[in-house]
């Protein structure tokens, strides 16, 4: 608390914004700041004592972070109850030196909150709470109190997996990120969705839908334990030794709890998009068509809005029908979202006559 104190508190104070300081399971330890914002963050069901995981009140940046072990910010209305609307939380969490979370710390305020600076001034105070934690940890050992944990190898590390969008895959190894080869991410992504474990030929299958042989699959799995570390996993079948938490998962549990903000905010895109891997493809399928019919089925605008902005669902006509929907007829918006519609329509419609014209 004293380095807390000094990174974040002393500061934010003085700007009229609060921290608090919350445990790994969401309840809130402590609110530091100006008694008046203190004071207010306390009306609205911030105040020590209070549980903010999402369970108990929705969408909200603590528990967000306590769900997802991910920094992250969240915006008034972005907020699941209404007497949140007026804040804006910029949370991150903190590890134990073995991986565990054991807190989150959260800056929050007004929409002055809602910059990538004050997100990474949180990110960095928890960074620094993580190596104070280190460093107490090997003062202890040294004074032969209790010994300091042994640094975490691969296997025993806290393990994670980003497969969503664009960019490389990357594995999270105690905080550590490593880029993995496309191979390697669809293995590891396989083996998170088959807990039970996968034999050899399975998992050929799933990876390619010619003939893979038994040595090519060893070969694969010998180089990914060069990456994740011999104990990972095991063979016979091959499975998973330790829990691997992926931003699939994440989402999946975001959709699975009705929260499409959160779902689409986790949507970076299609899952391994270059892959061409059958079990790959068909779990992008299942996303990809889980998270727009939750979209089309919600009647919040903001949430059709960010569909329709993203790759997903630019062209998506039904989304557009439904979020012309939620807005007011003698809105300028309006305009352009039917403007918007009578595009896809002709182009649907070109689309039909070139069929026919093929005798498709």
């Amino acid at each position: 608390m004293p380095l807390i104190d000094k990174l974040l508190v002393q500061d934010a104070a003085r700007a009229g914004l609060i921290v608090t300081v919350a445990d790994q399971f969401g309840r809130v330890l402590s609110v530091h700041g100006h008694p008046e914002q203190v004071a207010a963050a306390a009306e609205i069901g911030v105040r020590e004592g209070d549980d903010l995981s999402e369970r108990r009140i929705g969408t909200n940046a603590v528990g967000l972070v306590v769900r997802t072990g991910r920094a992250t910010w969240i915006h008034g209305p972005e907020h699941f109850l209404h007497r949140m609307h007026q804040i804006t939380g910029a949370a991150a969490p903190v590890h134990e030196p073995d991986g565990r979370l054991v807190g989150v710390l959260m800056i929050a305020g007004g929409v002055r909150v809602a910059k990538p600076e004050i997100l990474a001034l949180v990110k960095a105070a928890a960074t620094a709470a993580e190596m104070d934690l280190v460093l107490r940890s090997m003062r202890a050992g040294r004074a032969g109190a209790v010994a300091a944990p042994p640094t975490p190898d691969a296997s025993q590390a806290r393990l994670g997996l980003d497969v969503l969008g664009l960019g490389q895959p990357q594995l999270t190894v105690a905080g550590e990120r490593v880029p993995l080869s496309q191979r390697h991410a669809e293995i590891l992504l396989l083996l998170t969705e088959h807990p039970e474990g996968l034999g050899a030929d399975h998992l050929a299958l799933l990876l390619d839908d010619t003939d893979l042989d038994n040595g090519t699959i060893r070969a694969a799995m010998s180089r990914l334990r060069s990456v994740v570390g011999p104990d990972v996993f095991g063979s016979r079948p091959y499975r998973l030794r330790v829990h691997v938490a992926t931003d699939v998962e994440a989402l999946r549990a975001a959709l699975d709890t009705g929260d499409v903000d959160s779902a689409l905010r986790l949507y970076a895109g299609p899952v391994l998009p270059r892959s061409s891997a059958p079990g790959i493809c068909d779990l992008r399928d299942e996303l990809r068509v889980r998270l727009r019919t939750a979209v089309l089925s919600s009647p919040d605008a903001n949430v059709l809005r960010r569909w329709t902005a993203c790759p997903e669902g630019r062209d998506d006509a039904a989304a557009w029908a439904a979020y012309r929907g939620t807005v007011d007829r003698d809105s300028p918006l309006y305009a352009q979202i039917e403007a918007k519609i009578r595009v896809l329509d002709r182009r649907l419609g070109a689309d039909a006559t070139q069929m026919q014209r093929f005798g498709s």
